[in-house]
């Protein structure tokens, strides 16, 4: 049973490269943010809200989900330092410390990771339908952390307008992506591990 909850308590990332050196661990929290500035530069902006449509919450629900919790939410923590330290990683190729209309959602990204990623801890990631739940607990914490952020700037009415209705069907889609991915990438694993022990 022990072996159990230590094997469901593993990461994807765990799974896939199994060093433990801080060196390493470091290196897989700069590639989580990595990969978060990477989709943040795929932008459709829209002309009545501050709020673009943006790959990021794609990426976050990814990192949070292969990294787990503490990697995951030091990885957001870090793509939110080198924004503000200037670097072209905020949608659009933008940067700035989360202090505009849509610092709400970066701040929000941080509590997402780690909660998809503590999750992802407990086996929720592997298999699609638990999968989907620990997305949705995600982006209902990105969006509870981003629209009240955005009412203090457009005020609390306009505030689902623009910062929440319009990306509902963009995210449901990146939610149903991301909750895809992760069960896909467990069981393409299980079959490489399972050729290599049947194999000689």
């Amino acid at each position: 049973m022990a072996t159990t909850a230590i094997e469901t308590r593993r990461t994807l990332v765990d799974a896939l490269l199994p060093w433990r050196s801080l060196a390493f661990q470091l290196m897989i929290v700069l590639g989580g943010s990595l990969l978060v500035a990477l989709l943040a530069q795929v932008v459709i902006p829209l002309p009545f809200t501050p709020v673009p449509i943006t790959g990021q919450t794609y990426g976050v629900l990814l990192v949070g989900a292969a990294l787990g919790s503490r990697r995951g939410a030091a990885s957001l923590l870090l793509y939110i330092l080198e924004g503000g330290l200037g670097l072209p990683f905020l949608a659009g190729g933008k940067s700035g410390w989360p202090a505009g209309p849509t610092g709400g959602y970066l701040i929000g990204f941080v509590a997402a990771a780690f909660a998809v990623g503590w999750l992802a801890e407990r086996g929720w990631d592997r298999r699609f339908g638990k999968a989907v739940l620990a997305m949705l607990i995600g982006e209902v914490l990105i969006y509870g952390f981003g629209v009240p952020w955005l009412s203090a700037f457009v005020g609390t009415t306009k505030s689902l307008s623009l910062g929440l209705l319009p990306f509902i069907p963009g995210d449901a889609v990146k939610l149903l992506l991301a909750a895809a991915t992760l069960p896909i990438a467990w069981r393409l694993l299980g079959k490489r591990n399972a050729g290599k022990t049947g194999g000689r």
